[in-house]
């Protein structure tokens, strides 16, 4: 009886202690970001940037942020990296799952060596991509336009790898039942592996999104027009144009251009334990 009080109060304290290191290691991540958010509210970080960082300011002021929702570049470069971000994560996404569940249960020619092809675009960064898909879209009078943002992004071999494997983990059973109810392979894909594939449904939505609002270098080659510019290439001429001064500004930008990004984040994780806790399949 001892013995087994003993084991678990020493699980107890185990459980504390692992607990406070992760607590430890999520605030020491977050300090950057805090900083960040407490620099916006700092209206004298303008003139000269706290030294040493200071979490929270000595005078909170919501004046930086007013004039961040004020700026009107700042609300079209909004609205241009929302509409490239929506339409590029419906593309991706749903070519991704099409994809997947074509590599993973359908029986082809050449099936092997397609996905191959697949994974191997996965080891070619975008730098020497670059140059290529500049005289691409410079021969069809493509630049200047969102189209050279949102074509490319509507095949991915990340997001097709992680579909593949996913549909892999549902058992085939599924599909010859609906083939002996006489579905087809669209009927059987819409009606049967595509409600179960919520949980990596949300996490493609969640990266292709990261991916497509923080893109910077592509957009900075093909946008040569303000009134094109996505968030990050605002924020980044802003930086330029004032250097280290308006900090307090500036950190009032940064914070504004990743709200989004949280806000997706923290709204879509709550569907992915949801889709795995109702999808009623276990990945083993």
């Amino acid at each position: 009886m001892n013995d087994k009080i003993s084991y678990q109060k020493m699980e107890q304290i185990t459980t504390a202690v692992k607990f406070i290191f992760l607590l430890f290691c999520g605030c020491l991540l977050m300090a950057p970001f805090i900083w960040m958010v407490s620099v916006g509210f700092d209206r004298t970080a303008n003139v000269t940037m706290p030294f040493p960082p200071k979490l929270i300011p000595e005078n909170p002021s919501p004046f930086n942020y007013g004039i961040v929702f004020e700026n009107g570049r700042l609300i079209q470069s909004y609205i241009n990296s929302g509409f490239i971000t929506v339409i590029s994560v419906f593309l991706s996404v749903s070519s991704a799952l099409l994809a997947g569940y074509a590599f993973s249960k359908g029986k082809f020619k050449g099936k092997r060596i397609l996905f191959l092809i697949v994974l191997c675009t996965l080891m070619i960064p975008m730098e020497p991509r670059l140059i290529p898909l500049y005289k691409l879209f410079n021969s069809v009078n493509l630049l200047n336009t969102y189209w050279p943002l949102i074509l490319p992004s509507i095949i991915s071999g990340m997001l097709i790898f992680l579909c593949k494997q996913f549909f892999d983990q549902l058992p085939d059973t599924l599909r010859e039942a609906a083939q002996i109810d006489g579905a087809g392979e669209f009927k059987t894909f819409f009606q049967i592996y595509l409600p179960l594939a919520g949980p990596i449904a949300a996490t493609m939505v969640i990266l292709s999104f990261i991916w497509s609002w923080n893109d910077f270098m592509w957009p900075l080659v093909v946008l040569s027009d303000q009134d094109l510019h996505t968030v990050p290439l605002y924020l980044a001429s802003f930086s330029l144009e004032n250097g280290t001064s308006l900090g307090g500004l500036t950190m009032a930008l940064a914070t504004v251009s990743i709200l989004p990004i949280i806000i997706v984040y923290l709204f879509l994780q709550r569907y992915i334990i949801q889709s795995i806790a109702l999808s009623g399949v276990k990945g083993e």
